[in-house]
């Protein structure tokens, strides 16, 4: 090795490979922990006082397996909620004398305003069912302040709901089990809440909120939800105030937590009943907890039983029922006018906690008013240390010295992580210009570490070898203290300037998330200290120095790893899903997006050794190697196809019928888009029997003849905007008539009657027609819509879609066999518009033929969806009807 590497060159690799094997042994630790690897799931013949994640297994097993489709519109919802109401009145027989068990089935009905995916819509609902069940002691209160746990049965279109949420409801029925067979009398009431319309925008709870007589009295709520098919369960949200999440920080056995991950809940596209129950209505305190690992499956055909992760169910329900304990022995929780009350009294409390899991093996929690001293203390220390260094010298240009020398370390480290996160991205741009596909580490997600994390290093360490151009302002003579000493002093006191500067900054923002980077600072005094002490007797250049500043930030690094590879995983399974961008743009976002975190996640995990082991590997040897693996792994990940069945690309397909009167169909089409960079005509390259179908040669330009207008997906709204690039292409009507004797039909119900002040209502009667699975009613209304029947009669925000005029959006669900009344309200004599998508679940011959020529790495989730629209003159009180296309 002498023959061609200098001996510093070697020490460097050496420290290299030494720094490699911590960081894997880390990153093992944390895979097995997110992973639920340390978690022994019990068996069926596990004793009846412990939560066997087994017995839970067994009721996803019906829910997912001997049930055809929980979908709303399909007889699989119905036989899931007897299943469930089944299993609770056999808990409720064998319940013993001490125990008062209600069991309540409801059908719930209402209608209101929300803003989903950041667009403004009404929701009008009829019959959605939901399961109920009260536990509580003999000596209970009807008015007692109640613990509730909620969770939905209804899955999404297309998926067998394992994870989402066939896990919760088995969960669930678990622990209600555990409550009864071990004969725990719960303090306070427990009612658990199985609703059956939580897909269709959160119905289910709302109904529950709005319409049930045990709403008031719940004093705190568990909301458990999946976003995949498991994992530790993430508290994504906590509130109002912040005693639920201590409630949580004292009693989970497996916690994951952390303040960050509400700060950034909505970013992601998605919602849960947390918002019915604490924020939109109810105003409740409680938990938001979610399985979000296993992403990939999310809303797919592939969220099936033998996807969920092993451990992640009993780490769940053991979490649950201490939970459930923990909240039904608190002081904290009131019913609804006992809060009322105590806000009287003492005013709203809103106030969030700082809190994050330590790798699940415990929590660390404390008060906002706490993390203000805390938080604010690094940045304290930074700015005396300059003074304190230089004692007994108290010179004002000694202290501007020392502090100049600090803050040019400060925006040295600052560069080195920017750089950090520009150079994947760079190189990820690179790339694409060369590949023929966006996402290749999609289904390998090894392959964008070992893609970008190279590359980070390299802009992490770019700036220390430029460092010695930039002399110190300090005067060494006059110190005595050597020029080694003096930089690594700037560099380490520059970097911790730096976190303890974002630490402040987080806090000033009124978010929670600063925990990590005050986690680093104070590790890192701790480490410097270390370092000080050990470089005395040992020297800056020896290995044991070095030793003594890494070991001692070993723990932090460890939190580190395991916090960013879980965001890393995360956003890697969620970038299949995030919606497709216009190209050529769009192609891009994804890898960009993943390169720009791992960067920075490299900038957090590796940046706080650089100050002392930067003077190490801040070589040309290193640099250079550094380069040349981020090129081989370049290379490499050209052969790698960005999906499988374990990583699906999502397709969405559409069966369109344009139809006339109640039993004409005007044009019949097939639709598709998708909701990631790799574009329909990807898909249809790898696709041939489906591209032969559609007669799609290789010749032809399908961006041009086959657009799809995002009109045509308004059954979907307002998931359709994350469609882009959507493409259209004609189908045969033949078979329509064999399933579906009639269309569904808008019709004027009464004559148009006109008030004192010239408002002119509009009285209409929507006929769904012979159709049997019905999903949702979408009404897309423009014109001089002034009021409606809808939402307390209240109008939303209009919308605007395919740039036409503003329009208001309305979604219709439930019992399809009954026709749809209401009203619309104009202000003026222009017509109104009224279009009407109908989604239903049922596929023809032909376009279930279709699905099932792609590929098994492609889910499709397919549907018919019947689009018609209507116009009202209302000036001269009749009904101007006519049948028109969408682009009229």
């Amino acid at each position: 090795m002498a023959s061609w590497l200098s001996s510093g060159d070697a020490k460097a690799f050496k420290c290299l490979l030494a720094l490699a094997l911590v960081y894997g042994a880390m990153s093992y630790l944390a895979y097995t922990v997110l992973h639920t690897r340390h978690v022994r799931p019990l068996g069926s013949d596990a004793p009846p006082d412990r939560f066997s994640e087994a017995r839970a297994i067994e009721h996803i097993r019906h829910l997912t397996v001997d049930i055809d489709g929980r979908q709303e519109g399909r007889p699989g919802l119905e036989e899931a909620a007897k299943y469930i109401r089944g299993q609770l009145e056999a808990l409720a027989d064998r319940a013993g004398p001490n125990y008062r068990v209600e069991i309540e089935e409801t059908l719930v009905s209402g209608s209101f305003n929300m803003i989903f995916l950041r667009h403004s819509i009404s929701c009008a609902y009829r019959s959605h069912k939901n399961v109920l069940m009260r536990v509580s002691s003999n000596f209970s209160n009807d008015l007692d302040p109640s613990v509730l746990v909620n969770g939905h049965f209804d899955s999404p279109l297309g998926s067998p709901g394992a994870g989402d949420c066939g896990s919760c409801v088995a969960s669930m029925l678990e622990v209600a089990r555990l409550i009864i067979d071990s004969n725990w009398i719960p303090p306070r009431p427990i009612i658990f809440l199985f609703n059956g319309a939580e897909e269709l925008f959160l119905l289910g709870s709302h109904g529950f909120v709005k319409t049930h007589k045990w709403s008031n009295i719940v004093g705190a709520f568990i909301n458990i939800e999946a976003s995949g098919t498991g994992g530790l369960d993430l508290v994504c949200q906590s509130g109002p105030g912040s005693w639920p999440s201590h409630v949580y920080a004292q009693s989970a056995q497996y916690p994951m937590a952390n303040s960050a991950a509400q700060d950034a809940f909505g970013i992601i596209p998605g919602d849960t009943d947390y918002r019915m129950f604490a924020e939109d209505y109810g105003d409740i305190p409680g938990l938001d907890i979610i399985f979000v690992l296993g992403g990939y499956f999310y809303h797919t055909s592939y969220d099936t039983l033998e996807r969920l992760l092993p451990g992640s169910i009993q780490a769940r329900g053991e979490n649950l029922f201490s939970l459930i304990e923990a909240f039904a022995s608190s002081s904290m929780v009131l019913n609804a006018n006992e809060r009322t009350l105590k806000v009287a009294e003492n005013g709203a409390k809103t106030d969030r906690a700082v809190f994050f899991d330590y790798l699940s093996w415990f929590m660390i929690f404390y008060s906002r008013k706490v993390s203000m001293v805390l938080h604010g203390l690094p940045l304290v220390i930074f700015l005396l240390m300059p003074l304190f260094l230089r004692l007994p010298d108290s010179a004002m240009h000694c202290w501007f010295a020392t502090f100049s020398d600090f803050l040019k370390g400060m925006l040295f480290h600052a560069i080195g992580v920017v750089l950090a996160i520009i150079f994947p991205v760079g190189f990820a741009v690179l790339r694409l210009l060369f590949s023929s596909h966006a996402m290749s580490w999609f289904a390998h997600p090894f392959l964008a570490f070992l893609m970008f994390v190279p590359s980070a290093l390299v802009g992490l360490l770019l700036p220390m070898t430029i460092w010695g151009f930039f002399p110190i302002s300090q005067d060494t003579s006059r110190l005595q203290v050597s020029k080694d000493a003096l930089a690594d002093e700037a560099r380490f006191w520059g970097a911790f300037g730096l976190y303890a500067v974002i630490t402040v900054a987080y806090l000033l923002a009124g978010l929670n998330g600063g925990f990590l980077t005050y986690f680093i600072s104070i590790s890192m005094l701790l480490a410097w200290f270390s370092f000080y002490i050990v470089s005395r007797h040992c020297g800056h250049q020896s290995l044991k120095s070095l030793a003594g500043f890494v070991v001692p930030l070993i723990p932090c690094l460890t939190y580190d790893v395991y916090y960013g590879g879980f965001l890393v995983q995360f956003l890697v399974e969620k970038m299949g899903m995030m919606g497709s961008l216009p190209q050529p743009y769009g192609y891009f976002v994804p890898d960009v997006i993943v390169a720009g975190a791992i960067g920075l996640v490299t900038g957090w995990c590796v940046g706080p050794l650089v100050p002392v082991v930067g003077r190490w590997l801040a070589r040309s040897s290193i640099l250079k190697c550094l380069m040349q693996v981020t090129v081989i792994a370049l290379a490499l990940s050209s052969q790698f196809f960005p999906y499988s069945t374990d990583a699906p690309k999502r397709v969405v397909f559409q069966h369109t019928f344009i139809t006339a009167d109640a039993n004409k169909i005007v044009d019949s089409s097939y639709e598709f888009s998708v909701v990631d960079a790799n574009s329909l005509a990807f898909l249809f390259k790898y696709a041939p029997e489906a591209a032969k179908m559609l007669h799609i040669s290789s010749e032809m330009s399908l961006e041009e003849g086959y657009h799809s207008d995002s009109s045509s997906w308004v059954a979907l709204f307002p998931v359709s905007f994350l469609f882009s690039g959507s493409l259209k292409f004609p189908a045969q009507a033949d078979d329509v008539s064999k399933h579906y004797r009639h269309m569904p039909h808008l019709s004027l119900r009464e004559p148009v009657s006109v008030s004192a002040t010239g408002l002119r209502r509009v009285h209409l009667e929507l006929y769904l027609g012979s159709l049997e699975e019905i999903w949702v009613t979408v009404l897309n209304i423009t014109g001089p819509l002034s009021n409606w029947s809808f939402a307390d009669n209240r109008l939303p925000a209009p919308e605007t879609i395919s740039g036409g005029p503003p329009s208001y959006i309305c979604r219709l669900s439930g019992r399809s066999h009954e026709n749809w009344t209401f009203y619309l309200e104009a202000n003026s004599s222009e017509t109104l518009r009224v279009d009407v998508a109908v989604l239903d679940q049922h596929l023809l011959h032909n376009t279930e033929k279709l699905k099932n020529l792609f590929p098994s790495w492609v889910d499709v989730t397919a549907f018919t969806t019947f689009l018609s629209s209507y116009s009202f003159k209302v000036i001269f009180c009749f009904l101007s009807k006519c049948i028109l296309g969408l682009n009229n």
